[in-house]
């Protein structure tokens, strides 16, 4: 009997020219943070998502923790942001020195309007145009919004609220690169290009990758520039090594920028498959042997990043039962993550609404979705679903 090859979860698919690029900066002998080719990669992401100006750095996580920066976020400030998502869209409010107050989610898995709204009419107040907390007497400046697994949060709506509370808003966007509003007051618009500032991630197992790094983008073009101060060590003169505030080396390297700007060639393709397989999935699971295949936001076009089973409770198995099973058959599957609220020195912030989020992490399980999924894999991983 031929042994089962392994299908993993998330990979990355380098079939189109990152060998020949990264040969040629390696020829050049530019492959730290000089040369060409971040530059190229940052102006190419911003003509992809249509905007003036990005800016390259060695992570999303970075990159989060520029957009607090530039966005004015400090010590004694306090950010909304949601209980589900990566700890790492949480971290740099607390980088900055700022508190996260955790909002649940609604169906699409990212934070909930109504909850947001009902938080602060029942907890905040007007006060010479800043949102106060009125329990901590805080300035609630911010709301971080994660487009999770590359389904578009209700931006609308948000943003509504956001100008209507006097919020900044900070779009991580590291899951959601490629997805756009197909109609509607932002029709055309990616994801992270409806707020203040965006966050992309390059990590291993996003869309496409640089093996890690990310990018900021910004409505306000003196907000990416000092995104791209602060990003190489806020040096002002490059002879006499003068810096004029505290810098960071969050430099994506010009090695980097040569995987990326291939792989960004094929993005659409690889956006394309990953629908295909969604569609697979869903055509083979979906209200079948107590499963669902959770949709992604109407009006939308989604990177389809991650595709999200659901568990019926009048499944025989657990959640847990279900992914040891496929791992067992060599096939990786994942959770959703634990909400952030009951990890690290986090248990301490407010929460509010976190039922719907904590009845999604009991039900989700993640299925491979690498952008070179095979049909003949993924009937695998159909076959054994429904088979337990």
């Amino acid at each position: 009997m031929t042994e089962k090859t392994f299908i993993p979860l998330s990979v990355p698919n380098f079939s189109g020219k990152e060998k020949e690029y990264v040969n040629d900066a390696v020829v050049s002998e530019w492959v730290s943070t000089g040369g060409s080719l971040v530059p190229k990669f940052e102006q190419a992401i911003a003509d992809y998502v249509k905007v003036d100006r990005a800016v390259a750095c060695n992570s999303g996580s970075s990159g989060l923790h520029l957009s607090m920066m530039i966005a004015g976020i400090e010590k004694g400030d306090e950010v909304l942001a949601p209980t589900l998502t990566f700890i790492a869209a949480v971290n740099p409010i607390r980088y900055a020195g700022a508190e996260p107050i955790f909002i649940g989610c609604d169906d699409s898995l990212c934070i909930s309007p109504k909850l947001v709204q009902e938080y602060l009419e029942k907890n905040a107040k007007m006060q010479q145009g800043r949102c106060i907390n009125q329990k901590t007497g805080a300035w609630i400046k911010a709301m971080v919004v994660v487009h999770v697994f590359g389904n578009l949060a209700d931006m609308p709506a948000l943003m509504e609220i956001a100008k209507q509370w006097n919020l900044i808003v900070v779009e991580d966007s590291t899951e959601a690169l490629g997805s756009y509003y197909t109609d509607g007051i932002y029709a055309g618009k990616y994801a992270g290009t409806i707020g203040d500032v965006g966050v992309y991630s390059f990590n291993g197992n996003k869309i496409i990758t640089t093996g890690a790094g990310g990018m900021v983008v910004s409505n306000h073009a003196d907000w990416a520039e000092h995104a791209k101060h602060l990003s190489t060590q806020a040096k002002t003169d490059e002879l006499n090594f003068v810096h004029d505030e505290v810098g960071y080396n969050y430099r994506l390297t010009n090695l980097q920028a040569a995987l990326g700007l291939a792989q960004l060639e094929q993005l659409e393709g690889f956006i394309d498959h990953k629908k295909e397989m969604y569609n697979f999935y869903f055509e083979k699971l979906n209200g079948k042997n107590h499963y669902k295949i959770l949709p992604f936001r109407e009006n939308t076009r989604s990177n389809h990043w991650f595709y999200s089973l659901f568990v019926e409770d009048s499944h025989p198995l657990h959640r847990d039962e279900i992914i040891q099973k496929l791992q067992q058959e060599k096939i990786q599957t994942r959770p959703i993550w634990a909400l952030i609220q009951d990890q690290a020195d986090y248990p301490k912030n407010e929460v509010y609404g976190d039922a719907l989020a904590y009845h999604y992490l009991k039900h989700i399980v993640n299925l491979p979705c690498s952008t070179n999924l095979t049909k003949e894999d993924a009937q695998r991983v159909v076959d054994v679903l429904l088979s337990l």
